[in-house]
């Protein structure tokens, strides 16, 4: 039955929930192996053996959101707040930008107030006049209406990353306050497809009360959903959020719940197998090599921290993330000597978009 399964997504990538699932449900290491060398052909195929790198910029932990999982809620009263000065922004963009960096991710809470809006939109045009144009821009800063999204692609964003985090709509009401909705996030979604941006999404795995049989339909709504990039990850639980009251339950050991990220980031290859797929920090938060093994997993993009080290311990999501005490040149040689290692190409001054992207607008015109 594996044989088939793994010829079919060899071949086409067309496969069932069911097939879906039956790899998701995969232990056995020498299957683990075989399902892995499956998808890396596919990367290999698809998208080559360059790892594009996105110089990461968190550049404030103030959120209006209160999400139950998520260490920088509103609600917690324990993080020590802080926003980055719009010239700070700007220097680690550009230094990304010197260090050969083909683009750059502005991160931050979600806020949609007058003054963050026009913030972000003079940053963007500083950065794109700084850079010459050269940098990429990724943003990732939540629900904003339609004209919002417009006036940050119009000043030279091009990307998106805003996670689903579940595509169960019962469980994604279970991980949010009632003034939190699931259609407003599909909406979203589809704004920013509306706009022009290169759309990505993700999810969060081995959350509490969720399923293989949600993880496999979460797979299918990335499908649906045409998406150009994914950046999902393993979920670790965060002492001050709400969702600490099921961990005793809920929660997989380490090394399981990093072999379920490896599967999905490998089903994601074979189901999509043009997008680019982020080998995030969470998988190094499991286990040392946790991003290099994404990457042969099928992944092909690496986020690597340029944010002033004073701030990092300040905007953690999830607790131990690695990487807070070393500065930007540091991570830098770490992950080019980390990727080179197995084989890879770091990617140099170039964008790296996601070639679906490339596809999907070439059919439109």
């Amino acid at each position: 039955m594996l044989d088939h399964i793994l010829q079919k997504a060899d071949l086409t990538g067309e496969l069932t929930i069911t097939e879906i699932i039956s790899l998701l449900e995969l232990e056995e290491k020498k299957d683990l192996d075989r399902l892995f060398d499956c998808a890396y052909r596919i990367k290999t195929r698809h998208v080559g053996r360059t790892v594009w790198f996105r110089g990461l910029v968190e550049f404030s932990n103030i959120c209006s959101k209160d999400c139950y999982y998520c260490g920088i809620r509103r609600s917690n009263k324990e993080v020590q707040r802080f926003a980055l000065p719009e010239k700070a922004i700007i220097e680690s963009a550009v230094w990304s930008w010197k260090a050969g960096y083909g683009s750059a991710v502005l991160q931050s809470g979600e806020r949609s107030d007058p003054e963050f809006i026009a913030m972000i939109e003079r940053v963007l045009r500083e950065i794109k006049r700084l850079t010459n144009n050269e940098l990429g821009i990724t943003l990732c800063l939540g629900e904003q209406i339609e004209e919002t999204y417009r006036r940050w692609f119009d000043a030279g964003a091009h990307r998106y990353l805003l996670r689903i985090e579940t595509s169960n709509r019962d469980l994604y009401a279970k991980l949010h306050p009632a003034d939190h909705s699931y259609d407003r996030r599909i909406e979203c979604l589809d704004l920013l497809r509306k706009t022009g941006y290169q759309v990505g999404t993700g999810v969060m795995i081995g959350l509490p009360m969720q399923t293989i049989a949600d993880l496999a339909d979460d797979l299918m709504f990335f499908k649906r959903q045409d998406i150009d990039m994914i950046g999902m990850g393993p979920y670790i639980y965060h002492s001050t959020t709400p969702l600490m009251q099921y961990r005793r339950e809920w929660e997989i050991p380490p090394g399981q719940l990093l072999k379920l990220g490896l599967k999905m980031i490998a089903l994601a290859r074979i189901l999509m197998r043009d997008i680019n797929i982020a080998a995030t920090t969470a998988l190094q938060a499991l286990e040392d090599d946790g991003r290099e093994q994404g990457l042969l997993a099928g992944a092909n993009v690496i986020m690597p921290n340029t944010t002033d080290t004073q701030y990092r311990s300040s905007y953690q999501l999830y607790e131990n993330k690695p990487c807070i005490d070393e500065n930007a040149s540091m991570c830098q040689d770490c992950l080019s000597r980390r990727i080179k290692s197995i084989g890879e190409t770091p990617g140099i001054s170039a964008w790296g978009d996601s070639p679906h992207f490339a596809a999907r607008r070439k059919q439109t015109v």
